[in-house]
């Protein structure tokens, strides 16, 4: 984790950041700390490193790259990000982490959710469709390829994000939409996923928890860390908190408001570099 030191919405990367709605950096900066306590009182060795200095995003360390066994692909950020790249990678190493650089746009851990040897990974938005590939022959993984739906105008025309150039989605990265709870049990929103995607997660043999729209794109559902045993999880999505509890998991909800502002919560504000 790094920090909200400088954390705004500047530049609006994303569906969600409106830079006319102010963000107070005091209460963001305590939102972090909450999150930070109780990923450790959950028993997560947290590694606190300095925010990347001017950095708007800096407090999102899940998009620095994606992490299996001493290794970690570095990610490939858009314009307005591309400035922390640098730093993560330098963050990375002093982890004694094996870097690689990406070889094509994509958003780490954001957009690459590990579920044991499986991985879902988005595409369009945030990461190209060639990263599935490299990520399967550099991390090992067998992935799983998904899309979730665009953001679009009145008419249902996909909308492209005026700042990075890029397509958007209210989903921008895959972990606004599903979320991993075990190896076993995952959370998704299907509304946020186009037809063939939701098949494609129906046809894995897993356990499922479906989540509302309202709750995913209202409240961030989805955008929660699991240790397995607990889920650090929104304080705003009350259907999914009784349904994780109902699988016998533990649940801790602090309250986030500021960091939401930049497009970006719980599992947004962290990095994985090694799993239990």
């Amino acid at each position: 984790m790094s920090s909200a030191q400088y954390f705004s919405d500047e530049f609006a990367i994303n569906p969600y950041m409106d830079e006319s709605v102010a963000i107070d950096s005091e209460k963001a900066n305590q939102e972090h700390a909450a999150i930070r306590t109780a990923l450790m009182n959950a028993g997560v060795t947290v590694k606190q490193v300095e925010a990347p200095k001017d950095c708007q995003d800096g407090v999102y360390t899940a998009n620095w790259g994606l992490c299996r066994n001493g290794v970690a692909v570095l990610s490939s950020l858009p314009n307005k990000r591309q400035a922390e790249q640098p730093y993560a990678k330098q963050t990375l190493e002093n982890l004694d982490l094996e870097v690689i650089e990406a070889p094509y746009r994509f958003s780490g851990q954001g957009d690459a959710l590990p579920c044991g040897d499986l991985l879902f990974c988005g595409t369009t938005y945030r990461t190209d469709k060639r990263m599935h590939d490299f990520l399967a022959k550099h991390l090992g993984f067998t992935v799983i390829g998904l899309e979730t739906v665009p953001y679009t105008d009145q008419s249902g025309k996909p909308l492209v994000n005026t700042v990075t150039g890029w397509p958007d989605s209210f989903f921008y990265d895959i972990d606004l939409a599903l979320s991993v709870l075990t190896p076993n049990l995952i959370a998704w929103c299907p509304e946020a996923f186009t037809p063939e995607s939701q098949a494609k997660i129906r046809s894995v043999d897993i356990d499922t928890i479906e989540v509302s729209y309202q709750e995913a794109t209202k409240g961030f559902a989805c955008n929660l860390v699991s240790t397995g045993e607990t889920v650090v999880m929104s304080a705003h999505a009350p259907k999914l908190r009784a349904a994780i509890e109902a699988k016998g998991l533990k649940t801790v909800t602090p309250q986030i408001s500021e960091l939401a502002k930049g497009g970006g919560y719980i599992r947004c504000t962290t990095l994985t570099v090694k799993n239990r």
